[in-house]
């Protein structure tokens, strides 16, 4: 590459410096191979690396060499990610509570998990009985037989009408066995609530490879998924609570 001669008063001393610090080919006094483009005036001194054309112009790059830039979502592309992927996980976390919730009283009717006030209603004559008169007659030894399978330490008696249930007073073991089975099934909800913070922390790491996403942003937004998480977790939180209280009072 060819230097075009200028006044020594032309060139800077910060440009002698540099050049005096480029790297030399042993025995010669040549620039290295790296083409080289050097800008100078009274002012200032510029150092270029890059390809050149053989006129000393910087070549542009053509669109195939651009691969490597990387080119993340606006701020609107990434709230509306965002918005997407955390009402996703919010819907199935409402679907959790509601199964803790269904799963805290629940009884096999055709071969279906529901809730005993959906097909039957109940009453409370007195202090120590239940009335339970299930709007389809057909349920009725079904109900009976859920009641004494769930080992409930009592006996219903059916009469083709009603099922009556005499509920003695809990002992303090029966009342911490059922305290257990309510923190079993408050446990099944977080686990569920978790998995599904899962799914939507790899749904952000998914766009990151895509570049659709920079790391930050993933963090920022896993940030905020864990603010939701956590208020499911306190909803179920309060869920057991309730329900430890009311087995309190039986």
């Amino acid at each position: 590459m060819a230097l075009h001669a200028v006044s020594p008063a032309a060139v800077s001393s910060p440009l002698r410096a540099l050049s005096r610090s480029l790297p030399q080919r042993p025995g010669c006094g040549c620039l290295p191979k790296q083409p080289v483009v050097i800008y100078s005036s009274t002012n200032f001194a510029r150092l270029q690396a890059g390809p050149v054309d053989f006129a000393g112009r910087p070549l542009v790059l053509g669109r195939s060499d651009k691969r490597a830039v990387l080119t993340h979502a606006t701020i609107e592309e990434i709230e509306a990610e965002k918005s997407l992927i955390e009402d996703q996980a919010k819907e199935k976390m409402e679907k959790a509570i509601e199964t803790v919730q269904t799963n805290f009283n629940t009884v096999e009717y055709y071969g279906t998990p529901v809730n005993l006030k959906s097909i039957a209603q109940i009453s409370t004559p007195d202090a120590t009985s239940l009335l339970i008169q299930p709007y389809d007659k057909s349920s009725l030894k079904l109900i009976e037989k859920t009641i004494v399978a769930a080992n409930l330490g009592v006996t219903p008696s059916n009469d083709g009408e009603v099922i009556r249930v005499t509920v003695p007073p809990l002992t303090s073991d029966r009342r911490k066995e059922l305290a257990k089975t309510v923190a079993k099934l408050a446990e099944d909800g977080k686990v569920a609530i978790r998995n599904i913070r899962r799914d939507a922390i790899k749904a952000y790491d998914k766009l990151q490879k895509e570049k659709k996403l920079s790391e930050d942003n993933v963090k920022d937004l896993s940030a905020d998924l864990q603010k939701v998480t956590d208020e499911y977790m306190k909803k179920i939180d309060s869920i057991q609570k309730q329900k430890e209280q009311e087995l309190m009072k039986i």
